[in-house]
């Protein structure tokens, strides 16, 4: 007689690694989706003015280039990032400097949470209700920062140990 038990038991764990799996591929192909997406559209319209200009850390650089200027610089910086990080399966070199670039551009995203008026519509129940624009529109790069730092670990992981280091020995 066939034990069923075993092949039984291996059949959730089966389920979590292609769910496992499939989450991280569409986690990696869907930030380089959004990415190259915000990208390109700041080459026609989309533009960042109103965010950058209420950034302290940032709102000189319209002191120094055009909008135009920031807008496809930032944009050229977004496709950049898209295009290494789906570069993992063939040179996760490439897919890790994508990654760290999307994490600083993202991080200059998240910032704006905290310096543009307008992301607290309102408060309820004491709580701060987050405006469609722009708060609403901003909150989602914290879930986009963490894919974006997850791609960094995954690409990194993905390197080839380094030669000139010593080798360890666990115990």
């Amino acid at each position: 007689m066939t034990d069923h038990s075993l092949s039984s038991a291996a059949a959730p764990h089966r389920v979590a690694l292609t769910l496992t799996r499939l989450g991280q591929l569409i986690s990696r192909y869907g930030l380089v989706v959004v990415l190259a997406w915000i990208g390109f559209g700041k080459y026609v319209k989309m533009e960042s003015r109103v965010l950058i200009e209420h950034s302290p850390l940032m709102s000189w650089i319209y002191d120094v280039f055009s909008v135009t200027t920031v807008a496809r610089g930032l944009g050229t910086m977004e496709i950049v990032a898209a295009l290494l990080i789906a570069l993992r399966p063939v040179w996760p070199q490439a897919s890790a400097a994508g990654s760290a670039l999307a994490v600083v551009l993202f991080l200059g995203t998240v910032s704006f949470l905290f310096t543009t008026p307008g992301v607290i519509a309102t408060h309820a129940a004491g709580l701060p209700v987050l405006s469609a624009l722009p708060g609403q529109f901003l909150i989602k790069d914290l879930v986009l920062i963490g894919v974006a730092v997850w791609t960094l670990g995954d690409s990194l992981a993905a390197l080839p140990a380094s030669r000139s280091q010593p080798s360890r020995v666990s115990a």
